[in-house]
């Protein structure tokens, strides 16, 4: 079953009652909303990013606040080539914000994951029973987002989870295996 971006998936969110769990499995994700803050990294415009962050992910880190401040865990795993490309970059310099407000992100390099059995898309997983698949075109813009709740696919979603995680490190950690290629913080 298909689903609608926007309020439609936010309300996974909101009405969530343990946590969310995301397998990310691309180096990039061309995501129009995300197009100015690309811009302003490329250019290395650490005060237009900070203050276009601030703006455009406001709503985003309300909500994940929110969710984790009520005791719901906001988790995801990024399963990323090494060197980082540009785009993990751009995405690892973020996520200083995501952590100030209670995500739990975590990385597992490509080639490791290559001999885990993980689920073979990203998906977003919600209270361990419902999953929204994210479908890509080749140009890694979404093209559609699905709804899953088969007993099948939602047993190997949470083995995928386990396994990711299990395996993954963390965001402060691999931030700092890292370190040469960090950027100042936005705002420094």
């Amino acid at each position: 079953m298909s689903l609608a971006a926007g309020e439609d998936f936010l309300n996974f969110f909101r009405h969530m009652r343990e946590g969310a769990f995301r397998l990310e499995l691309r180096d990039r994700y061309n995501v129009a909303a995300e197009q100015d803050r690309w811009n302003a990294f490329v250019a290395r415009d650490w005060e237009r990013l900070e203050e276009l962050n601030r703006r455009d992910r406001a709503v985003w880190m309300q909500l994940i606040g929110e969710a984790t401040a009520a005791g719901k865990a906001v988790e995801r795993v990024r399963v990323v080539s090494e060197p980082p490309p540009s785009y993990i970059q751009f995405e690892m310099l973020l996520n200083a914000g995501n952590a100030q407000v209670g995500e739990d992100i975590r990385y597992l390099p490509r080639q490791q994951a290559a001999g885990l059995d993980l689920p073979a898309l990203d998906y977003w997983m919600f209270d361990q029973h419902t999953a929204v698949v994210l479908h890509f075109d080749d140009d890694d813009v979404l093209t559609r987002m699905e709804l899953v709740d088969d007993p099948t696919s939602m047993a190997a979603f949470r083995a995928g989870q386990q396994t990711a995680w299990a395996a993954a490190v963390t965001y402060e950690e691999y931030v700092k295996k890292w370190a040469d290629l960090a950027e100042p913080s936005p705002g420094t």
